[in-house]
């Protein structure tokens, strides 16, 4: 059986904390600043965990356990 693949799209969007959690980054926050209050772009800086129901699905496409 041939080895399965990282999704490399996938690679770039997510990492994977020590402890294995899935982090990613917030939408909304590329372009179009002038439109967007401050407050708003702070806000949406960083990054948050992935929601436990999509985590499963993605760490297969990492090739994750």
């Amino acid at each position: 059986m041939p080895k399965m693949k990282t999704s490399k799209t996938t690679k770039k969007r997510f990492k994977i904390t020590g402890s294995g959690k899935l982090r990613r980054q917030q939408a909304m926050r590329q372009h179009l600043f002038e439109a967007k209050p401050s407050s708003r772009t702070r806000r949406l800086d960083g990054t948050v965990d992935v929601h436990k129901g999509d985590a499963r699905k993605i760490k297969r496409l990492l090739c994750e356990r």
